[in-house]
């Protein structure tokens, strides 16, 4: 199950970034519910081993595309993000002290945070794309304006998936034009 776990959460990334053509200067935000992914209630039965799976495809995908990531925490930390330190930076993003846990932060959070090569946590971003897996609302955390996608696999274990890209803001009224032609 672990496996497949892991499987299913790389597919939707790799489906996502044919959409997103996410680079290295934007984020793709992640919220996952292992105790979603394992058919129990949200918050209610974290699973370390679904965090690592979930986790593994996350990091193998951000080596393979050269993403930033964000893996966002559980109410209990106001959805705070665990991010890279150089992430932090580059974005110019506001630390906040906190370590996620298995009961406040979350399975996978936790495991992120364990995993990066220098962790911290910040309060809020402006993801350019997003994966949520249990339904933990990741839209605070995307630039306007959103974007579905749809994936071509609706859960993860048992937990919903639903993803997203943003696109810059049209502006401007009737006469405005937003691609120049040749």
């Amino acid at each position: 199950m672990l496996d497949e776990i892991r499987r299913q959460t790389r597919q939707v990334i790799d489906e996502l970034q044919e959409h997103a053509r996410l680079t290295e200067e934007q984020i793709l935000v992640v919220g996952a519910s292992s105790s979603e992914i394992i058919g129990q209630k949200i918050g209610t039965a974290g699973s370390a081993d679904t965090a690592k799976a979930i986790v593994d495809a996350v990091l193998e995908a951000r080596e393979q595309y050269g993403f930033q990531v964000a893996f966002q925490c559980c109410e209990h930390l106001n959805r705070a993000l665990v991010v890279e330190r150089s992430t932090m930076r580059a974005f110019q993003l506001e630390e906040v002290t906190v370590v996620p846990v298995l009961h406040a932060g979350g399975a996978v959070a936790a495991e992120a945070f364990r995993r990066l090569h220098d962790p911290v946590m910040v309060e809020r971003i402006q993801a350019h794309a997003g994966i949520d897996i249990g339904d933990t609302f990741i839209g605070m955390h995307l630039r306007p304006v959103v974007v579905p996608v749809r994936p071509s696999i609706k859960t993860i274990g048992a937990a919903h998936v639903t993803m997203a890209r943003t696109r810059p803001k049209l502006i401007g009224g009737e006469r405005a034009v937003y691609v120049l032609k040749p």
